[in-house]
């Protein structure tokens, strides 16, 4: 027995693969990632060959939406919902807001440790931290290295609140404050944290890592963007030196994607891995937080109902993937990443009830049909917007912020100072890491084909990647809209959102600049009718004012989950809610109070006339150390002493004269 179990363990060694069946998932969260910001979309402004080598190797997500807005991403992925079933569908926790996301939902992690998995989040939270149940490692997380709020300075890890005065730090281990990680990069902190878990890690059992970075959304408004100098320098190309710094905040995310694939690769982790990039949403060109990051060609931003928003960067790879180095438009929502996850680790899909989430894998994996034929981008009755969408149309109404969100925004990365360089992607650590497993999987092919008597013996199911096949993935993976000047349009066919509602058909006019309304009235009411019975299962938000206790003033300048703990203030009382006893009393003791006084002033005056007088009688000779050059004389008149004095002056000058 113990030979057999030996010669497993080298085999597992040599293929590079753990004892543990269940794949390990990381996911690796870009926070305000715009769509036009890495190299695969057709973009050559920015270079992300680590980035580009992961979707070029796996599935590039063409198709794939999340929200509009962090908080409601993040909690849509976790727990395989639409935000209107969670109450989350209206803007994000602000900084002093007492508020997260239900203790009633199970999060993905939680349901992953029944499964045997560790679990670890790292980065950007922003779920709720006001008391510690809501916080990462009472969510389902073994572990939690990051910080609570939406964003934070990149250097010194302090969070100004968005709408007042009150600042503190954030960066956590776990439950205690991480004091040591000021002065150090965000992004490379976060590195280093994956990286240290990867190497530690125990291989018998499945890992889910939740990697959310702060990179590439702004710091805080007094300074808003941040990278170290070596590598803003490497950006001279671009003249926009906001643009610029923004470049090498993505550059320092996209090494941190080679660096955990290189560990993981050193682990033997990859070979049995599934591995996530994604925006959370759309960049925030313009505006409050503005990163300047480019959502091209998409019409809209961050915080809006449009494809700039939601149709967001997304590509997986993993070995468990049948058909690789492809490029998928097929309709997905964040909230599919729960179950298609599931059944890709092998797991029991029949415990996930009431669900807005379907299972994608087989089309992720195999190009099978998709299942997904519609999607709710959201309801938010405060903003007062709604968007849906039903195979290639897309109906809405209604807009954020007046309709200062709705334009089109960001650089198209074609400028001809410009270039793409294939040999950066594959000299990239991601890609070598990937080339180093592929060469695995393809000699396991090869022996299984010599076994099998294949005529040939390198017909395999998985290639290296190359520049050719780089090339076609590019192409196909840019996103090409006709050129159209909305002013030159009818007046029925321009999109007045907060006038009437437009229809778009998104597979001609992915830009959204042609507003079909008027000429598909029955599409209309189709889209209508569908937004009506998605309404009807919306929940209240669950939104709340700030809470002044929240301020960190009052908690060593630290954001923390103030409601666990009691704070102590003196509070005035105002006199309508005295009784009359007490009024009563209040002012016999003043009376008391004043008698006194006046007493002991009485006593005081006696007192100090009778001091007065003493004082003048030892003033009455003045201090020989004071006034050392004059004689000491009385300084009131006394006959008698003046005789005897002058007496005794005399008889002094007769007994000197008799000593002469």
């Amino acid at each position: 027995m113990w030979c057999l179990k030996l010669v497993c363990t080298v085999l597992l060694f040599n293929f590079g693969l753990s004892s543990n069946t269940k794949p390990n998932i990381i996911l690796i969260v870009a926070d305000d990632m715009g769509w036009n910001d890495v190299g695969f979309h057709g973009s050559n402004e920015i270079p992300t060959p680590n980035i580009d080598a992961l979707a070029y190797n796996g599935v590039i997500l063409n198709g794939h939406y999340t929200q509009a807005l962090c908080t409601p991403s993040r909690s849509a992925f976790l727990t395989g919902k639409y935000p209107i079933h969670l109450g989350m569908q209206h803007i994000v926790i602000l900084e002093p807001e007492p508020w997260g996301l239900g203790l009633n939902e199970t999060l993905f992690p939680q349901r992953l440790k029944n499964y045997g998995y560790s679990t670890h989040a790292i980065g950007k939270w922003h779920l709720g931290f006001f008391k510690k149940e809501y916080t990462p490692t009472y969510r389902g997380f073994d572990t939690h290295y990051g910080y609570w709020q939406g964003l934070q300075d990149y250097y010194d890890h302090t969070v100004h609140s968005t709408y007042t005065s009150e600042v503190g730090y954030d960066m956590r281990r776990n439950m205690a404050v991480d004091w040591d990680a000021k002065g150090k990069y965000s992004t490379e902190l976060f590195t280093e944290e994956a990286v240290k878990l990867i190497r530690e890690h125990d291989t018998t059992n499945p890992m889910f890592m939740y990697l959310a970075h702060l990179a590439p959304h702004s710091g805080n408004d007094n300074n808003p963007l941040q990278a170290p100098d070596e590598e803003i320098a490497k950006f001279a190309h671009i003249a926009d030196p906001e643009r610029r710094i923004y470049a090498a905040m993505v550059s320092m995310l996209d090494k941190s994607v080679g660096k955990v694939m290189s560990a993981l690769r050193e682990k033997h982790m990859l070979e049995n891995s599934i591995i996530i990039f994604m925006a959370d949403n759309g960049a925030q060109s313009e505006g409050i937080h503005a990163n300047h990051g480019s959502n091209y060609p998409f019409r809209g931003m961050k915080y809006s109902p449009w494809e700039g928003a939601m149709r967001c960067i997304t590509a997986v790879w993993s070995p468990l993937i049948k058909k690789p180095q492809r490029v998928s438009n097929h309709l997905m929502h964040i909230s599919d990443w729960l179950p298609t996850l599931y059944t890709a680790a092998g797991l029991n899909s029949s415990e996930l009830e009431n669900i807005d989430g379907f299972d994608m894998w087989k089309t992720i994996s195999e190009n099978a049909t998709n299942p997904r034929t519609e999607l709710v981008y959201n309801i938010d009755d405060i903003d007062n917007y709604a968007a849906v969408r039903r195979g290639d149309w897309k109906y809405i109404y209604g807009t954020t912020t007046g309709g200062t969100r709705d334009k089109w925004y960001g650089s198209s990365g074609k400028d001809g100072d410009y270039s793409y360089d294939e040999n950066d992607v594959l000299k990239s650590q991601t890609a070598s890491a990937l080339a180093g497993v592929i060469t695995s999987m393809q000699i396991r092919e090869k022996n299984l084909n010599i076994q099998n008597h294949k005529q040939n013996e390198t017909d395999f199911s998985v290639h290296l990647l190359n520049s050719e096949t780089i090339a076609n993935l590019r192409d196909a993976a840019t996103v090409k809209c006709p050129e159209i000047n909305e002013e030159d349009l009818p007046e029925s066919a321009q999109c007045k959102p907060l006038e009437s509602p437009c229809l778009f058909n998104l597979k001609d006019d992915p830009c959204e600049r042609i507003n079909l309304a008027s000429t598909r009235p029955m599409l209309v009411i189709n889209l209508e009718d569908m937004l009506l019975k998605a309404r009807k299962t919306a929940i209240k938000i669950r939104n709340v004012p700030r809470d002044p206790n929240a301020n960190p003033a009052l908690w060593n300048n630290t954001w923390t989950n103030w409601q666990d703990y009691e704070v102590v203030q003196k509070r005035p009382v105002t006199p309508q809610f005295w009784s009359p006893l007490a009024i009563g009393l209040v002012a016999a003791a003043c009376v008391a109070f004043t008698i006194v006084i006046i007493v002991l002033v009485i006593i005081s005056s006696r007192k100090s006339s009778k001091s007065s007088k003493m004082m003048r009688v030892f003033a009455s000779y003045e201090d020989p150390m004071d006034l050392p050059s004059t004689e000491m004389k009385p300084k009131f008149k006394d006959q008698a002493f003046e005789d005897r004095e002058t007496a005794a002056h005399h008889s002094f000058k007769e007994a000197l004269k008799s000593i002469e």
